[in-house]
């Protein structure tokens, strides 16, 4: 087996073949660990701590590749990371005269951490992009379905009406809030480097007056935030990075689980724009998108979780707290791309059908609208008698089929009020469009 082969997704169709695969393959974390290796030598060489020949040395090295990724991974074994074997081959490529200057002062936890956040940035960029795509997929379908009215679901039991703009401004509402949630913890993200244990020591013996000023340095080089402090078993930046992501594989599930019940053979109120096939039955076209989103929705939590627990970690580096987070990481990075890739195309595509919708309306006969006949016949018979009425009508409509409007109209207290819209449906949705407006003012 080749390096290439490595981790195709073969069992992961959710993000195999996404943006995301590839920004969080093995070829690209070591890229990430080879970039922050490469920028920590040129910010010291912007300090005049190493020579600015040595930092075009190594970045050199870094850039012309050829490391062998199958081989680091097995020689990751015997220091427990891949930044141990892959210093080694980063020096020789460097040369004699400047591969002392490889990693000189870092720690293999700084070199990983950071290599990590990179990653984590650009896999970042390609899910807001996505997430953009999203909201402006249901933005569109928000305002163009604002009036649509369709049935409201509670306990999976038709509840009063609603309005099909309504449910896509949720969605989109949602989207914007995992957008938000990224793009704040994406700022963020920083730079790791504490040396052995976080003090820094070993800069001063290479001549930094103030390391901190070389940790502003190494943040610079690589477009990452600079921490107050180093991080290494203080895990805020993986445990805010584990939340947003859970957080937007949860809004996209909410989409996705939506359109599943939706798309329903017997329901049918909306269908992807193209379904996927069967391997047993010709007639089938699945929603496979809403499918493997809600597939990640339902992942994400305990990889979060296991982030969350790695906030536990002892001394100046952990024995295990440290190395459980980097899977997941990658792991949660891959789902939460690969769904929000699924989720742009869910949304540009997603088909409405509102005569379905207006159908299923008139499932339960009237019934839809008991609550505003409720309140509207209190003010006419007494909240007691209009309750005890309504009650009785609406065993019969479920017993005997006939519409609720003709029973009322047959009631000799009812006949000189007009209950006239009171009875449509399509007449008992609320402020949605306003809410729907209201909704889509956001950007």
């Amino acid at each position: 087996m080749t390096a290439a082969e490595f981790d195709t997704g073969l069992l992961a169709p959710g993000w195999a073949g996404s943006p995301a695969a590839s920004a969080t393959s093995d070829a690209a974390f070591l890229r990430a660990l080879l970039d922050a290796e490469a920028a920590l030598t040129r910010a010291q060489a912007a300090l005049g701590l190493v020579p600015e020949a040595a930092a075009r040395a190594v970045t050199g090295a870094a850039a012309a590749g050829g490391f062998d990724v199958r081989s680091l991974a097995e020689r990751a074994r015997g220091g427990g990371n891949p930044v141990i074997p892959l210093v080694a081959d980063l020096t020789r490529a460097v040369g004699e005269e400047y591969g002392p200057y490889v990693h000189r002062g870092a720690t293999s936890q700084d070199i990983m951490d950071t290599a990590a956040m990179l990653v984590a940035v650009r896999t970042l960029d390609l899910v807001l992009a996505d997430l953009d795509r999203t909201a402006a997929g249901l933005g569109e379908r928000a305002a163009a379905h604002r009036d649509t009215p369709m049935p409201g679901r509670t306990l999976t039991q038709h509840a009063v009406p609603t309005t099909f703009g309504l449910k896509a401004a949720g969605w989109r509402s949602l989207v914007l809030d995992a957008r938000d949630r990224c793009r704040a913890v994406r700022a963020s993200l920083p730079v790791q480097l504490g040396g052995a244990a976080g003090t820094l020591a070993a800069f001063t013996v290479y001549g930094a007056q103030d390391p901190t000023a070389l940790v502003a340095a190494y943040a610079r080089e690589l477009g990452l935030a600079e921490p107050v402090l180093p991080w290494h078993t203080l895990r805020t930046p993986v445990a805010d990075l584990a939340g947003a992501l859970a957080f937007t594989a949860g809004a996209l599930g909410k989409l996705a689980v939506d359109v599943l019940t939706l798309s329903r053979t017997e329901i049918a109120e909306v269908a992807e724009g193209s379904g996927g096939g069967s391997s047993a039955m010709p007639h089938k076209a699945n929603p496979v998108r809403s499918t493997l989103i809600a597939a990640a929705a339902r992942r994400a939590p305990q990889l979060a979780a296991t982030l969350y627990g790695s906030l536990a970690a002892e001394d100046e580096r952990p024995a295990g707290a440290w190395h459980a987070e980097w899977e997941p990481l990658r792991d949660l990075l891959r789902l939460v791309g690969g769904a929000a890739r699924d989720a742009a195309g869910l949304a540009e595509g997603l088909r409405v059908c509102p005569e379905a919708m207006r159908d299923h309306l008139g499932l339960t006969h009237g019934l839809i609208v008991s609550e505003r006949l409720s309140a509207e016949l209190a003010g006419v018979l007494g909240r007691a008698r209009a309750k005890e009425l309504l009650t009785r009508l609406a065993e019969r409509t479920y017993a005997e089929g006939v519409p609720l409007a003709e029973l009322l109209a047959a009631e000799p207290e009812l006949k000189d009020v007009d209950l006239g819209p009171s009875t449509d449906p399509a007449c008992y949705t609320g402020s949605a469009g306003a809410l729907t407006d209201r909704a889509l003012e956001r950007r």
